[in-house]
C-alpha cells in the first residue's frame, strides 16, 4: 500500500486550509517584526533630545499621574520646562520638586485647557505664546486629559461635563500645538506628542466611557493610521506635513497607567500584570519620541495589545460592558452612601 493512501493526512491539503494557514504565518510574522523592532529601540542608546530637538519643553498636566512622571523624565534628560497646568498651586509645588531633582529651568503658566475657545482661555493662550517667545522649545507633550465621568451612561452625566471634557481632550491639543509649531518651523526642529488611549486604539468599545474613548482616538494601532476620526487624522496629518520641516509628530496610545486616573476602574484587577507605574511609562514614553507617528510604547502595553487584536471584538464588548456596568453600580451605592452620610450630619 502507498504510504499516501496508509497515512491520509499526507495527502495534499485544500486550497482554503493553506490559503489560511499562509495568513496565519502572514500574521505571525507581521507580529514577530513589530517586537523585534521593538526590542531593538529598547536596546538602542536613547535619543539626547536636547541635542536632536532643543532645550526647552512644553508639558500640559504636570503636576500628577503620568504628565508630572513624564516632566519628571524629560528634565533628568536636561531638557528646561514650560509646565502648564489650572492651579498655580500645584504648578509651584511641581516646578519645586523638578528643581530639586534636576538642574533645569522652569516656567510656569496657569491654563484651565477647560477653558479653550473662550475669553478667558484666549488670554491664557497669549499668555503661553509669551513665555515659549524666544525659547527653544524643542519638545510639545500633549499629556492632559480629562477621563471623568465615566462609568455612566451618556444621559446621566451633565452636558456640561462632556463639553469640558471635549475641550481639554480635543480642542486644547489642536490650540496649544498650534501656539508652539511656529517657533519648532523657525527653528527647523522639534517634536510634538500627542497623549492618546487605547481605550479607542486596540479594544472595539469602552462602555460607560463612551465620550472619554471618543475624545482620546488617534487611530487604530493595528489596522488603519487614516482614521477619519477628528484627532487621528489632526495627528497623522501633522506627521506627514512637518516631517520635512524636521519635526517628529506622534501619538502615544498607552493601555492603563497607575495613577490616580484609573484608581477604583474594575478592569485593572484584571489587567494588573500589564499596568505600568507612570515613571516607567514616562521613561518609556520619552524613549519612543521621534520614532513614528504611532506607538504604545511599555512592552506591557505591547503585549495586551497583541492579545486584544486576537479576541474576537464580541468577546472583548461583552467583557467591557459587563465590567462597566458593575463599577457604574459600586460607584451609584458610594455615592449614595455619602449622601446619606451627609444627611445624618446635618439632622
Amino acid at each position: 500500500m502507498a504510504l499516501g493512501h496508509a497515512w491520509p493526512w499526507f495527502e495534499p491539503s485544500p486550497a482554503w486550509f493553506r490559503t489560511l494557514v499562509l495568513l496565519g504565518a502572514i500574521y505571525c510574522a507581521s507580529l514577530s517584526f513589530r517586537l523585534v523592532a521593538y526590542l531593538a529601540l529598547c536596546l538602542r542608546r536613547p535619543t539626547d533630545l536636547r541635542r536632536r530637538y532643543g532645550s526647552w519643553a512644553v508639558v500640559t498636566g504636570p503636576t500628577s499621574g503620568i504628565g508630572r512622571s513624564v516632566a519628571m523624565e524629560l528634565a533628568r534628560r536636561g531638557l528646561n520646562l514650560v509646565l502648564l497646568d489650572l492651579d498655580a498651586g500645584n504648578l509651584q509645588e511641581a516646578s519645586d520638586a523638578i528643581r530639586a531633582r534636576h538642574a533645569v529651568k522652569t516656567k510656569a503658566v496657569v491654563f484651565d485647557l477647560s477653558l479653550v475657545g473662550t475669553a478667558q482661555g484666549d488670554e491664557a493662550m497669549r499668555r503661553l505664546r509669551a513665555a515659549v517667545d524666544g525659547l527653544d522649545v524643542g519638545v510639545l507633550m500633549n499629556n492632559a486629559g480629562v477621563a471623568r465621568p465615566y462609568a455612566m451612561y451618556l444621559h446621566e452625566a451633565d452636558a456640561e461635563a462632556w463639553v469640558r471634557m471635549i475641550r481639554v481632550n480635543l480642542w486644547a491639543v489642536t490650540e496649544v500645538t498650534a501656539a508652539v509649531l511656529p517657533g519648532m518651523v523657525a527653528r527647523g526642529r522639534g517634536a510634538v506628542v500627542n497623549m492618546g488611549s487605547a481605550s479607542s486604539e486596540a479594544v472595539p468599545s469602552f462602555p460607560l466611557s463612551t465620550m472619554y474613548a471618543a475624545t482620546k482616538s488617534k487611530g487604530s494601532l493595528y489596522v488603519n493610521l487614516n482614521s477619519i476620526r477628528y484627532v487621528a487624522q489632526f495627528s497623522r496629518s501633522l506627521y506627514v506635513e512637518y516631517k520635512s520641516k524636521g519635526i517628529d509628530v506622534q501619538c502615544q496610545a498607552p493601555f492603563f497607567v497607575a495613577t490616580r486616573m484609573v484608581t477604583g476602574i474594575e478592569l485593572l484587577r484584571l489587567l494588573a500584570p500589564f499596568v505600568p507605574t507612570a515613571d516607567a511609562y514616562a521613561r518609556a514614553a520619552a524613549r519612543w519620541i521621534g520614532h513614528g507617528p504611532l506607538c504604545s510604547p511599555t512592552v506591557s502595553h505591547q503585549l495586551l495589545g497583541f492579545i486584544t487584536a486576537i479576541v474576537p471584538d464580541v468577546a472583548l464588548d461583552w467583557l467591557l460592558l459587563g465590567l462597566s456596568r458593575r463599577q457604574r453600580a459600586a460607584a451609584r451605592k458610594r455615592r449614595a452612601a455619602r449622601a446619606a452620610s451627609a444627611s445624618h450630619l446635618v439632622k
